[in-house]
């Protein structure tokens, strides 16, 4: 598996339920981005100023809400996860 650095968090992306609208399937390039995922691997934490490490708020497993636009998709081993900075999460789901 890959391991995340500085204070990034690696998700896989929850699947996108097909949506339809009166009865009409909605295409999947007007389909808005997933914002939610399972947490597969968590970097150490930031470094502070002052050189003080901040443990990270998420672990593998948490299942997190992010930001809409936020982080980079990137293909490993045949799957795809998303790589973001841990500030873009914006909530663990419980």
């Amino acid at each position: 598996m890959l391991k995340p650095l500085g204070d990034r968090v690696i998700l896989q992306q929850q699947a996108e339920e097909e949506q339809m609208v009166g009865g009409i399937v909605i295409a999947n390039n007007a389909k808005e981005k997933p914002q939610s995922g399972k947490v597969v691997a968590v970097a150490d934490g930031r470094i502070l100023d002052n050189g003080t490490k901040v443990a990270p708020s998420v672990k593998v497993g948490d299942q997190v809400l992010f930001d809409k636009y936020a982080g980079t998709e990137v293909k490993y081993e045949g799957s795809t996860y998303l790589v973001l900075h841990e500030k873009d999460i914006v909530a663990i789901e419980d």
